[in-house]
């Protein structure tokens, strides 16, 4: 089951997460500590073909930590408080860069320049068809062979009010896996004091291209076990269904009476076996109310055990689940 949640962010797109908890009682009788919002580097390793990786510690006022490498603008740790104001990491990841060189589900990562499936590898542009690689069969999946997140990022520290924040800048090349135009793309995590972790894309090309930039965080609110029990609320009345290689049909339905209705908060696996697909599991489009217009909520996840809720907004038209 795929138990990413990550909005498909698309040229000067934005989201916010806010990441809470639910308390059904005080964390303590004393009053909160201030902290000191802080930044650090530290090297992290070295790709095979020898550059070297650092890596990002994040803090904010409110002890609220994340850990993102330049090595794909992965997010590798985001501890945040519990309903007793314990921290816990809350992302999939591992704690060397060898881990990750050995491959992985796309953890934490940004994937472009094109998030998501092309089907059969090719598309048409301005009457010329472009040919990819197609490492999902048969179909080109988040950028290719070599895609954003398998590519050492420039990363720069930001100063910034009310939190902290890092810029990691990348020029992928024309012709690079296929795509044409040489595209500068450029992505800040800030982390706020607000206990909100923002996402900004950008991207400009010197000549016409395709590009869907997204953030391909696994998310666990419990820090450990399943995550059937988390409760999903999507902002979204319809979905795109797709085939069996995960190509959307080009239908739009709405998600009444079908599995896919999480219009009011549901457990993730209360109807998972309703699902005929194989391997069985959501791995699907959901068009938002809000249709890109605006920074609009898109997803809550509630996770009962911990107390943790997280809030996922965005400017673009859809989010995939």
């Amino acid at each position: 089951m795929n138990t990413v949640l990550p909005a498909s962010l698309a040229l000067a797109a934005a989201a916010a997460l806010a990441l809470t908890s639910c308390s059904t009682r005080p964390c303590c009788d004393a009053p909160a500590i201030p902290r000191q919002a802080s930044i650090e580097k530290s090297p992290f390793g070295r790709t095979p073909d020898g550059r070297a990786v650092d890596l990002y510690t994040l803090k904010n006022a409110q002890g609220v930590m994340m850990k993102v490498m330049t090595y794909g603008c992965i997010i590798t740790e985001l501890h945040t408080p519990d309903r007793y104001g314990q921290l816990g990491d809350i992302v999939f990841g591992f704690d060397n860069l060898d881990a990750y060189l050995k491959g992985h589900p796309y953890f934490g990562c940004v994937v472009g320049r094109y998030a998501n499936r092309i089907a059969r590898g090719q598309f048409t542009l301005d009457g010329r068809t472009y040919t990819l690689a197609t490492n999902n069969y048969p179909n080109a999946l988040h950028g290719g062979l070599k895609g954003f997140d398998k590519v050492v990022w420039k990363a720069e520290p930001l100063t910034v009010t009310g939190g902290v924040a890092v810029k990691f800048t990348y020029t992928s090349p024309d012709g690079e896996e296929g795509y044409p135009g040489t595209l500068q793309a450029t992505v800040v995590y800030t982390l706020t004091d607000k206990n909100e972790l923002r996402m900004d894309y950008t991207a400009t090309t010197d000549k016409a291209t395709v590009v869907n930039l997204t953030n391909h965080t696994y998310w666990n609110l419990s820090g450990r076990g399943d995550i059937y029990g988390h409760e999903l609320m999507l902002a979204a009345d319809q979905f795109t269904p797709v085939d069996n290689t995960l190509i959307p049909t080009g239908e739009i339905v709405p998600v009444a009476g079908t599995p896919m209705d999480f219009r009011q908060a549901k457990p993730i696996g209360r109807d998972l076996k309703q699902l005929t697909n194989h391997p069985q599991g959501y791995d699907h489009n959901f068009v938002l109310r809000s249709g890109g217009r605006r920074v609009a909520p898109c997803a809550t996840v509630y996770d009962p055990k911990s107390g943790r809720v997280l809030e996922i907004l965005t400017d673009q038209p859809g989010v995939q689940f």
